[in-house]
């Protein structure tokens, strides 16, 4: 069965497992995983290890990059909003919106009418309103194009989730607007990058995903390490057995509590997985 057997390793893909900023900057391309991860990730999964992603990408956002990746359990993605098996092509758990978001983003829409984000479906259209460059910027670095529409009652249900994109003084005034509300409570509200805002139902975050995850594989709580970068991240981080993040994490994250590791670019994931080995 292997020392991991039953051991749970959930990582964030963007400056986690790959280096993604460096390539959104320049307009490059992303590179591939450092090789010391990869080996790093074959090594923990040979010997019995479950290692699956957690990412804030949506399906249509991250499923080229996942054929590549040595996942060898469902992942978690749109921030936490569903469970998706990769290797069976399908949902495994899913938190999509109601109808109520159509009344909900008229008001949203009337104090912003130049609002500007992206809508995901359970497919892999990605609908998009106002968009800019921060939005053009994302379909680089995603390999991922949106359809853009005018008015948002055009966009059909099921949604998993909204990505509100714009310069970070914007974003604020978007998230106190929505916390305002009384229907906020319907929705979780996390800054995953200073330009990216991402709105999900209630209660899908990374953190309860990756317990749903670990329920299904039979993992115990003791059993789960999270690695991440950034403010989305910091809910697996809590609900691990010891929570990871690279050095070149947010200051939220590296004051978190995470034991820091090295930079993603050196190969993050396998100093985590080296912690492992002397762990089991």
């Amino acid at each position: 069965m292997g020392k991991f057997h039953k051991v749970l390793l959930a990582s964030d893909f963007d400056n986690t497992l790959v280096y993604t900023q460096g390539a959104l900057e320049r307009g490059e391309d992303i590179p591939p995983m450092s090789a010391r991860s990869r080996a790093a990730l074959d090594y923990f999964i040979a010997n019995g290890g479950l290692f699956a992603v957690s990412t804030g990408r949506a399906l249509p956002a991250f499923a080229d990059y996942a054929k590549d990746l040595p996942c060898n359990v469902p992942c978690v993605i749109a921030n936490g909003a569903a469970l998706y098996d990769f290797q069976r092509g399908r949902y495994l758990c899913t938190a999509f919106f109601s109808e109520r978001i159509y009344a909900q983003m008229d008001e949203l829409l009337e104090r912003f009418p130049q609002l500007t984000f992206e809508v995901y479906h359970d497919d892999r259209r990605i609908h998009a309103m106002h968009p800019n460059q921060y939005v053009y910027n994302h379909e680089h670095l995603t390999r991922a194009k949106t359809q853009t529409v005018s008015d948002f009652r055009e966009v059909d249900l099921p949604i998993i989730k909204l990505l509100f994109e714009d310069d970070r003084p914007i974003l604020d005034e978007v998230y106190a607007f929505i916390r305002s509300r009384p229907w906020s409570e319907e929705y979780e509200l996390i800054f995953s990058s200073d330009h990216l805002l991402e709105m999900t139902a209630h209660g899908a975050t990374k953190g309860g995903m990756v317990l749903r995850l670990a329920d299904l594989l039979g993992v115990a709580r003791k059993d789960i390490y999270c690695v991440g970068d950034h403010l989305n991240d910091i809910p697996m981080l809590q609900i691990a057995a010891i929570g990871f993040a690279p050095e070149n994490s947010v200051p939220e994250v590296l004051s978190c509590g995470a034991q820091i590791v090295c930079h993603c670019r050196d190969g993050a994931i396998a100093d985590v997985i080296e912690i492992l080995d002397k762990r089991y």
